[in-house]
């Protein structure tokens, strides 16, 4: 095992409104709540549920390529430097920007969807 599904992360154009559907749908409380990024969970530990503001968002459309699905999944490792070679050698690419002195990383799997590597809060 590498790590453990963390979360589930949506761009939306305003978090907090779309964070309050999901909240009632999913039965879930705000965690954390700023402008930029809003973070749904409960006390059983399941994973997390966050929405990030993407300034240019456009709606995806089901099955439509130009209107890609926009979510990515963070999955929680004990150690980025001991995770990251597992992923890698898997087929993972770290993308582009990803600082690597941060409590995650961003990677995309074989076919190029993103997804991060997250080290728990100290």
């Amino acid at each position: 095992m590498i790590g453990q599904l963390y979360a589930i992360v949506i761009d939306c154009p305003e978090p907090s409104e779309l964070a309050e559907f999901y909240g009632e749908l999913l039965s879930l409380s705000r965690l954390e709540d700023s402008r930029e990024f809003v973070v749904l969970g409960n006390e059983s530990g399941a994973p997390l549920v966050a929405f990030q503001r993407v300034h240019d968002f456009r709606p995806p459309q089901w099955s439509v390529p130009d209107h890609p699905q926009q979510m990515h999944v963070d999955v929680m490792v004990a150690d980025l430097d001991v995770a990251e070679p597992r992923v890698l050698a898997l087929g993972a690419t770290l993308l582009d920007g990803s600082d690597k002195s941060v409590g995650y990383r961003v990677y995309a799997d074989p076919v190029g969807h993103p997804f991060c590597l997250v080290t728990p809060p100290k």
